[in-house]
Order: C-alpha cells, then sequence, then structure tokens
C-alpha cells in the first residue's frame, strides 16, 4: 500500500507503508508540493502514483526511512538523472537533499 500525505504520519500509516519490508519503508518526496508518498515495493510506484496526482517528475526525489533507527536516507533508483546532473542514485544537489530531508522528517518524525 501507498500512502500520500501532507501532513505527519500516524503510526497506523507508517505501518501500512511497511507491508514489503520489516524495518524499512520507501518514501518519496515531491519537493515543491511537500507531499511524501510511503511505502511500496519500489520507489517508481510510489513515484508514479504522485505523478498521476498532478506532481512534475522533476520536483520527486526518493529514499527510505529505517524504523528501527529513524534514520531518513536519500537513496533511489528514481534519483538517477544524468541528464539533470544526477548520475548517483544519492541527491547530489544540496539545495535539493536538505529540502527532501526537511519535508520528510517534518511528516516522519
Amino acid at each position: 500500500m501507498i500512502v500520500i500525505l501532507n501532513r505527519r504520519a500516524t503510526p497506523e500509516e507508517i505501518k501500512q507503508a511497511s507491508e514489503y519490508f520489516k524495518d524499512y519503508i520507501k518514501i518519496v518526496v515531491d519537493i515543491e508540493k511537500e507531499i511524501i508518498a510511503l511505502g511500496g515495493k519500489l520507489h517508481a510506484d510510489a513515484e508514479r502514483v504522485l505523478i498521476e496526482k498532478g506532481s512534475n517528475q522533476e520536483n520527486i526525489w526518493g529514499g527510505g526511512l529505517d524504523l528501527k533507527t529513524k534514520d531518513i536516507d536519500s537513496q533511489a533508483i528514481i534519483n538517477m538523472r544524468p541528464n539533470a546532473g544526477n548520475d548517483s542514485m544519492e541527491i547530489l544537489e544540496p539545495v535539493i537533499r536538505n529540502k527532501f530531508l526537511e519535508i520528510a522528517r517534518k511528516l516522519l518524525e
């Protein structure tokens, strides 16, 4: 199940989003609209849902939440955009990475 939020996630929503991985949730953030998609087997699943809901792909970035440590990472295959200067799974641009992490922390902590 993919959960879309523009507010802090509830424990129940976190549980719903963790159906594929016991201790990890894939997260995808639209840094322009400040919404987050939680869950799914692949980051691309959540990316597709956000695009269907009107997000622009250029504003969508992925990472994950470690449910044991509560650490948030900014690594996902969907982040690989060589034509946009991001040739890594990690979000390389500090401004974009910081915005991604800021939104993810606000909605997940």
